[in-house]
């Protein structure tokens, strides 16, 4: 027997391993996925003319990755990171589509992350109880601030400090400079929308490794943008640079990969969660492993799976389901409703390297100006760069030496942004268990969302907004979307077993424990009561090292 098993080894799970095992907690960490090793798997060394068609998916392969494909950081280069669509079906109804973006391997998503790093503020933790969407935060900002410190230096986030009430300042490491562009940008719009502000990026990237990065093998990223194909150099926060190598020096991890989790099993006499059936994803044998405590990480959608599918006589509806809430009101945030716009006029400059973030809008609206007919708000994220020799060479018409001299001379500065929109929680918004069953005879998922009326509402102001900043900078704006991405393409779905102080009316307190069986812990995005505006990794991670800590303290005391 365990002292713990993690199901789960991406963001949320690698940090509760880590945490565990650094109590002194052998602890057991079930992946569905393969094993990855950095020096064989990683494709980041690959020159460009390395990788295969360039970079695009071959017509053939993406009949396997209908969904997969849609993700921005897909690619020939790394395809071996995303889950094969055909072979982990799920369904959705008609009209309503729905994007899971998946990875299942040793780290999960942690490997192909966007690496942007923001805390969630007071005003956040807040809002369900003030405007009555949703249940009520069993914590609040304060609850949660050492925890983010303690994660922030941990992974190694660079940002700036800026004293904003809705984006809280952390533990940073000096953040990447901006581009003239950016500054242009941020000068432009910070002068004439005095309550809008313009920072560089927060991202989980090392922009100077500190000894305790480096003693884990980490070093200083070198600013390639390659970061979605695995990095070899460990400069960003993923379970394999980091969290993991961290639990495995203590001595007291072992990790399960090609072990699918299929239910959690309960002891109705002691009304504790005493161990995790698994089929190994090759074999399809079936076997179980017990544990005095479980974490469950295995994503928003994968949790609520798990849960439903640990059916009992004492919970004939999923374990931990007394409240019904279990697979309800899962979010995203409204994404890719993007604003591009070219600076004819900006200065002929450059830059060095592909810096892995560029600028970050904090959310205004409902803040510091009004939000219209809307509840919440958005941030907005986006960046400046030098179209390249492309756009005045390839497809227009010329030969030789003037040709040549063409492919010498950078295009204009182009400038885009896009906002991450509030989605509020809505019970209607579930995650159910479908008729059909996957190849290893788990029930699949059946994912039925959409977007509501105060989200449809935000559209527009977000595209007004965008445009304006734009122009404000003097650029002209040369493309726009006007509709938000497929749900889930933002790819911070959540709050599927969230938390609360009612057990009437949420799946877990204030520790991330399940009201119904103490032993049990969520600490993925399933556990999230709303989704403010930003992402949300960062909480995730702060959420289960938090956790952790309470669940050992319980353990030690005899409460478990």
């Amino acid at each position: 027997m365990f002292d713990a098993i993690v199901i789960g080894s991406g963001m949320s799970g690698g940090i509760a391993a880590k945490e565990l095992c650094e109590r002194g907690l052998k602890t057991l960490v079930l992946e569905r996925g393969r094993k990855i090793e950095p020096g064989k798997d990683y494709s980041d060394s690959l020159q460009p003319w390395e990788v295969s068609t360039a970079g695009m998916v071959p017509e053939k392969d993406l009949e396997n990755y209908p969904v997969q494909s849609q993700c921005y950081a897909m690619s020939s280069a790394n395809k071996d990171f995303w889950v094969n669509d055909l072979e982990n079906p799920y369904t959705t109804p008609e009209g309503k589509p729905f994007s899971w973006i998946r990875g299942y391997h040793l780290g999960g998503r942690s490997l192909m992350w966007g690496r942007q790093s923001y805390r969630m503020s007071q005003m956040d933790f807040e809002a369900n109880a003030k405007d009555g969407h949703g249940s009520d935060w069993p914590i609040r900002y304060d609850d949660l601030a050492p925890w983010y410190d303690h994660i922030e230096e941990f992974i190694g986030v660079s940002g700036s400090q800026e004293g904003l009430d809705q984006l809280p300042d952390g533990k940073f490491l000096p953040p990447f400079a901006m581009n003239d562009m950016e500054l242009i940008f941020k000068d432009a719009v910070e002068s004439k929308f005095p309550g809008r502000k313009v920072i560089p990026a927060r991202v989980a990237n090392l922009s100077e490794a500190q000894p305790h990065h480096e003693e884990l093998g980490r070093a200083t990223c070198q600013v390639r943008s390659l970061c979605e194909r695995g990095c070899s150099y460990g400069a960003y926060h993923s379970s394999l640079s980091s969290s993991l190598p961290a639990a495995e020096r203590t001595g007291n991890l072992t990790i399960i990969t090609d072990a699918i989790v299929h239910s959690i099993i309960h002891d109705p006499k002691t009304g504790r969660a005493t161990g995790v059936r698994v089929i190994d994803q090759n074999s399809k044998v079936g076997k179980t492993y017990e544990a005095k405590i479980i974490f469950s990480n295995a994503s928003t959608i994968g949790t609520a799976q798990i849960l439903l599918n640990s059916k009992s006589e004492a919970f004939p509806t999923g374990l931990a389901n007394s409240s019904d809430q279990v697979g309800r009101n899962i979010m995203d945030h409204v994404y890719a409703l993007s604003t591009a716009g070219i600076f004819p006029n900006a200065p002929d400059t450059y830059y060095r390297g592909r810096k892995p973030g560029g600028i970050y809008v904090p959310r205004f609206r409902n803040v510091t100006e009004d939000g219209a007919d809307f509840l919440r708000g958005y941030g907005f994220q986006g960046g400046a760069s030098r179209m390249s020799w492309r756009s005045s060479a390839l497809g227009q018409p010329g030969v030789g030496v003037e040709l040549k001299e063409r492919t010498r001379k950078l295009g204009p500065w182009l400038m885009y942004v896009g906002g991450f929109g509030e989605m509020l929680p809505y019970e209607t918004n579930r995650v159910t268990l479908g008729k059909g069953k996957d190849q290893w005879g788990i029930p699949i998922v059946h994912i039925d969302c959409e977007i509501g009326e105060n989200e449809k509402k935000m559209i527009g102001q977000i595209n007004a907004d965008g445009k304006a900043m734009v122009e404000a900078a003097g650029g002209i704006v040369v493309s726009q979307k006007t509709e938000p991405g497929t749900f889930g393409l933002g790819i911070h779905e959540m709050g599927t077993a969230r938390m609360g102080t009612d057990p009437k009316n949420s799946v877990l307190n204030k520790y991330n424990q399940t009201h119904d069986v103490p032993n049990l812990f969520i600490t993925d995005g399933s556990a999230m009561a709303s989704s403010g505006c930003q992402n949300p990794s960062l909480t995730y991670m702060a959420l289960s090292a938090r956790a952790a800590h309470h669940a050992t303290k319980f353990l030690k005391e005899g409460k478990l």
